[in-house]
């Protein structure tokens, strides 16, 4: 059984290595992932899957890739949304993004994100030029998608805070040692973030983070700690493709997603499989695609 009809997948990336190398992809664990990925082979595994919109995501962090991400969209009846990346301590950040939404297609950048989980200055989010540039997101009406990593979530907290009115969506739970076993101290970063009513998360990336040999009794134990947190209007399912792909098919990945929110009635199930990324996005909702 899947996840269900209706379903957004609020993160996934494509990438053509002709003309751009993903140069994160290294060691024989992520072979499968050194070839291109296209919206082209993810459709029909999306309509397997019963996803009928989708969020693009950046992977790299360079001013070229951002705007052929919503030209992309634009030809695309399946991409909702796209998560670009600008430069946030530039001067001229707001005027960036004013020209990432002039092309066609710019009207699917939703938002904004930075590989913050690279920075080696764990307060990186709170220099005053990072500031002015989510201050800038903010202001233009968009969202900024956190990617951080456990030891970087004091930083990202106090940033939310700081922020009140930019919405944070933190990716992948904020990748919690799945593979280790521990809650601790991650679930209580999480709680603390969850604390904030600009913060939402998503329910992705977990079977990267889990041992090879993982089950959906490894990764409930997690999943069950952010929807206490953030309940399910705070919380949206996105799949990480192809990124999931060493670990987990995409259809295992949307099944799991089903799997993990089974024990939800079914207004708070679609909320996190499609109503709360349609709300915190603003993406237009699809002939198929549930409202909430």
């Amino acid at each position: 059984m899947g996840a269900g009809p209706g379903v957004v997948d609020a993160h996934h990336h494509v990438w053509d290595l002709s003309v751009r190398d993903q140069d994160w992809i290294t060691g024989e664990e992520l072979t499968p992932l050194r070839r291109d990925f296209t919206l082209a082979d993810l459709e029909p595994e999306a309509r397997a899957g019963g996803v009928t919109a989708t969020v693009l995501v950046q992977t790299a962090t360079v001013p070229e890739e951002t705007p052929e991400l919503p030209a992309l969209a634009a030809r695309s009846e399946l991409v909702a949304g796209v998560v670009g990346w600008t430069d946030l301590t530039a001067p001229g950040v707001a005027d960036a993004l004013a020209g990432l939404r002039e092309p066609p297609g710019g009207e699917h950048l939703v938002s904004i994100r930075h590989q913050v989980q690279g920075e080696p200055d764990p307060g990186w989010l709170l220099s005053p030029d990072v500031r002015n540039g989510l201050a800038a997101v903010a202001e233009a009406g968009l969202v900024y998608d956190l990617l951080v990593k456990p030891h970087q979530p004091a930083a990202a907290v106090e940033a939310a805070r700081r922020l009140p009115g930019c919405t944070f969506v933190l990716d992948h739970l904020g990748k919690p040692p799945i593979a280790s076993g521990e809650l601790q101290p991650w679930a209580d970063a999480v709680r603390l973030l969850a604390s904030l009513p600009n913060a939402v998360c998503k329910l992705s990336g977990m079977v990267t983070e889990a041992d090879r040999f993982w089950s959906v009794d490894d990764l409930k134990p997690y999943a069950d700690t952010v929807l206490d947190a953030f309940g399910p209007e705070r919380l949206m399912f996105g799949s990480d493709r192809p990124v999931c792909r060493p670990a987990a098919t995409y259809a295992e990945v949307v099944q799991t997603a089903g799997d993990l929110t089974a024990g939800l009635n079914p207004a708070e199930r679609q909320k996190v499989l499609a109503g709360t990324a349609v709300r915190t996005y603003g993406l237009p909702l699809h002939r198929n695609s549930p409202c909430a």
